[in-house]
């Protein structure tokens, strides 16, 4: 037989024994002719063979098929957590917002808080149970306006307003200890009488005077290389802060020359003093602390009030107990704003030194440390611009502004937690004064300048002008499909 014949009877008997196995296969209802019309197990059919011919592989257990990737776990979770945060915490204007942002959430809550705190003080007074509320308000409006200017203001103008700030704070002091002129207020002799319900304190603008002007020195020295000898880091830095010191001091005001002091070392701390220097200073500082409170009844008294928990003899440590106690009443959140017991006469100056003390009462812990959270934020932008400028009178500023405010804060909230003597101190931004509240904000809009000052910010915030936000916009809204509102 030829190949090419056998080769066709092959595939006939081939397809002849397939076609006798399907027939064996299929199913008895299937074996006669399909009726006319639709076939009524097309869908049956269709499912029953794959339309590739081939079996699909069985996918995984899990139902996620073979090419998806695996979830990442909670490490890696965490670790683009974390670099998110980093990143965040790196870019240009991370300072400029945590400045801008700390500085008028701390003003504002402190508004909020003088308001419920001196109520039953005003109405003692036989005031308006808004009195203190309407003059501080007053006095932030000011400072506003002040913080805004001294964040526009160049670096030259802030440098040649030191020496004048200086000389009229100076001569404000010394105004101060002239009989008729001069008012004393809880036994200090630091205010003077400016017509009606207002006074000024001149010693809170000292600590800017101090600031502006020793950081200004400190950077024209370090221009000339003359830092590396001590007289000249020395010299005359510390004997007009000591004589700034000394006008404090002859008005009884112990806790700002603390402050002032705190600032000095600051100053000094950032020009590089050395240890012996540093510590030459630190200890005839403590020697001369030392003195004045061993001198002062009054001082003696507030220093044996650390960690008291009762008032004492003769109720000497009734502040301090009561601040205390107005803490451990408030819990967690707080009895509610305005809902304070202590600020019904038991705790002396409730609106003042003393409202971090009503704030835990009325707030609780979520809002005492929220305040904490909020100069915690404003003391790192501090820091951040300090260290990141490469203008010495940037970083000295910087440094000593951030030193004021930390240093009182601490100062201020040991004292009501019982953990450092009352000092007397505000709590910078928060407490009741227009005297120590417009010279910090204008310090606020101090680090706002310098913040924008960094090549890096000022890039980023030019990218931000309105103009070209508002062409982007147009851009997108002419991109918008017809029929999209």
């Amino acid at each position: 037989m030829p190949a090419d014949e056998s080769s066709a009877a092959s595939g006939t008997d081939r397809s002849r024994a397939g076609a006798g196995i399907s027939r064996a296969l299929t199913p008895p209802l299937l074996a006669g002719p399909l009726p006319a019309g639709p076939a009524p197990f097309a869908g049956l059919a269709l499912r029953s063979r794959p339309a590739t011919g081939s079996r699909r592989p069985p996918a995984p257990r899990g139902g996620r098929g073979a090419g998806t990737p695996p979830r990442p776990g909670r490490r890696a979770g965490v670790r683009q957590t974390y670099e998110r945060a980093r990143r965040a915490w790196d870019r240009p204007l991370t300072a400029y917002y945590l400045i801008l942002g700390a500085g008028l959430l701390i003003t504002v809550l402190g508004l909020v808080m003088v308001y419920s705190a001196s109520m039953i003080k005003a109405l003692e007074l036989s005031r308006p149970s808004t009195y203190f509320f309407r003059k501080q308000f007053i006095a932030a409006v000011i400072g506003a306006g002040l913080m805004m200017l001294a964040s526009r203001m160049p670096l030259k103008l802030h440098r040649a307003l030191a020496y004048p700030l200086l000389a009229g704070t100076v001569f404000l002091m010394v105004l101060v200890q002239v009989p008729g002129i001069g008012m004393s207020v809880n036994g200090n002799q630091n205010w003077i009488y400016l017509g009606g319900p207002f006074q000024l304190q001149p010693s809170e603008f000292g600590k800017l005077a101090l600031i502006l002007w020793g950081a200004d020195l400190l950077a024209r020295k370090q221009d000339k290389r003359l830092l590396a000898q001590w007289k000249h880091m020395l010299v005359p830095l510390v004997p007009v802060a000591f004589m700034l010191l000394g006008l404090i001091m002859l008005g009884g005001d112990m806790g700002t020359a603390i402050i002032l002091t705190a600032i000095l070392f600051g100053l000094l701390w950032l020009a590089g003093a050395p240890t012996r220097l540093f510590a030459g200073v630190l200890g005839f500082a403590v020697l001369i602390g030392f003195l004045l409170i061993k001198t002062s009844p009054n001082r003696m008294s507030r220093l044996s009030c650390i960690g008291a928990s009762e008032p004492g003899p003769g109720d000497s440590c009734w502040q301090a107990v009561h601040g205390i106690y107005a803490l451990a009443s408030g819990g967690w959140f707080g009895s509610g704003l305005g809902a304070s017991v202590e600020k019904w006469g038991q705790l002396p100056e409730p609106h003042t030194d003393f409202i971090f003390a009503i704030t835990g009462e009325e707030l609780g812990l979520a809002g005492t440390l929220s305040v904490l959270a909020l100069f915690a934020a404003l003391g790192y932008a501090g820091i951040r611009v300090a260290g990141r400028t490469e203008d010495p009178f940037v970083r000295y500023a910087a440094g000593g502004v951030t030193t004021w405010i930390t240093a009182q804060a601490v100062i201020n909230i040991g004292a009501v937690l019982g953990l450092l003597p009352i000092a007397g101190v505000p709590l910078p931004l928060f407490s009741y004064g227009g005297s120590a509240l417009l010279p910090t904000m204008f310090a606020v809009g101090l680090m706002i300048a310098f913040a924008r000052e960094d090549p890096a910010a000022r890039a980023a915030l030019a990218m931000r002008r309105p103009g070209v936000r508002w062409k982007t916009m147009r851009r997108r809204v002419m991109k918008r499909p017809s029929g999209e509102r």
